[in-house]
C-alpha cells in the first residue's frame, strides 16, 4: 500500500463526510491487539488520508478501554507522521465556550486506569521527551485551519485528561480551573505519549461542548449536552479537516523535532535488547536498528 502521512483520530462522522472520496476499510494487526476498528482510508482534496472511530462504531469503548497502544502502532505501519486529533472536551475558562475550538499546547495526566502508556518494555527502554506534548508546528497549521473554517479559536492551554466514564465533581472541577487548566477531557492521555514514542507529530481539535460543573450559571455537563454541542460542532471540525489536509502535505517532507524523538530516547544497550523485541516494534524503531 502506497505511505499515507495524515491520520485522523475522532468519531465516525469524520469519515463520513461528504469530502471524503475513495473510501476503503483497511484492517491492521498490531503486536497491541486489534484497533478501535479497521482503518477507514481515502482521499480529501487530493490528499490520501487514514481515520480511525476512537471509540469504535457506535461508540462502543469506554477513555480507558480505547486501544491507545493498538491505534498507533496502526498508523504508524501505513507510514503516518500526522495526526489530528479530533474530540470533544469542556471548558475550564470563562473565555473559552462551548462552540469554539481549543488548540492546546500543554497536556496533564490525571487518568488512573489500565492503559497501555507505552511501547516500550520487553527488554527495551526509551525515555522520550513530552516538555511540549503537542507538535507546536503542527497545531500552528491546525489553529489556521479551523480559522479558515469559520471557528472561533483559542492557541494554547493546557488540556487536562480525567479518567472517566464519569463526569468531574464541583470540587474537581473548581481545583482544575485553580491549577490554571483550560479545558478537560478523557482521551488525550496516553494517545499523545503513544504517538510521541512512534516519532509522529500529534495535535488537538478540542472542540468545546460545555463548561463541565464549575460554572454557576451554566448547566452541569450531561452526555445529551455533550452530544447534541458536538454535533451541531461536526460540520465546522469537517470543514477545518478540509483546510488542514492540504497544509499539512504542503510540509509532509519537513523534518521537524519530534520526527526524530527516539534518536537520543533509546537507553539499553543494543547488544542486550532482545531481537524479538526489535522486530515487534519495527515499525517505530526499525530505522535505529538495520537488519
Amino acid at each position: 500500500m502506497e505511505s499515507i502521512q495524515i491520520g485522523i483520530i475522532g468519531g465516525s462522522g469524520l469519515y463520513n463526510m461528504p469530502d471524503l472520496e475513495n473510501k476503503e476499510e483497511v484492517p491492521v494487526r498490531t503486536p497491541f491487539g486489534a484497533t478501535s476498528e479497521p482503518l477507514i482510508t481515502g482521499v480529501i482534496a487530493g490528499v490520501r488520508v487514514a481515520f480511525i472511530a476512537r471509540h469504535g462504531k457506535g461508540h462502543r469503548y469506554l477513555p480507558t478501554e480505547v486501544p491507545y497502544a493498538a491505534n498507533i502502532f496502526a498508523l504508524k505501519t501505513l507510514g503516518v507522521r500526522h495526526i489530528i486529533s479530533v474530540s470533544a472536551c469542556g471548558s475550564l475558562r470563562e473565555d473559552f465556550a462551548p462552540g469554539h475550538v481549543c488548540i492546546p499546547d500543554q497536556l496533564a495526566d490525571f487518568t488512573r486506569g489500565e492503559r497501555t502508556r507505552t511501547f516500550f518494555g520487553e527488554g527495551l527502554v526509551a525515555h522520550v521527551g513530552v516538555a511540549d506534548p503537542f507538535s507546536p508546528e503542527l497545531s500552528a497549521l491546525l489553529a489556521d485551519a479551523a480559522r479558515a473554517a469559520g471557528g472561533t479559536v483559542h492557541e494554547g492551554g493546557t488540556l487536562v485528561t480525567v479518567e472517566g466514564p464519569r463526569f468531574s465533581t464541583r470540587a474537581e472541577s473548581g481545583m482544575f480551573r485553580q491549577m490554571g487548566f483550560s479545558v478537560i477531557g478523557m482521551t488525550t492521555a496516553p494517545e499523545a505519549f503513544l504517538a510521541r514514542e512512534a516519532e509522529i507529530a500529534y495535535a488537538v481539535f478540542s472542540h468545546i461542548t460545555d463548561y463541565d460543573v464549575w460554572h454557576e450559571e451554566e448547566e452541569a455537563v450531561n452526555a445529551a449536552t455533550v452530544m447534541e454541542t458536538f454535533g451541531a460542532n461536526l460540520e465546522t471540525a469537517q470543514r477545518a479537516l478540509v483546510e488542514a489536509i492540504p497544509r499539512i502535505e504542503a510540509v509532509r517532507d519537513e523534518e521537524w523535532p519530534v520526527h526524530n524523538a527516539l534518536a537520543n530516547a533509546i537507553m539499553t544497550h543494543r547488544d542486550r535488547i532482545p531481537p524479538h523485541t526489535i522486530e515487534k516494534l519495527r515499525p517505530i524503531v526499525g530505522r535505529y536498528f538495520a537488519k
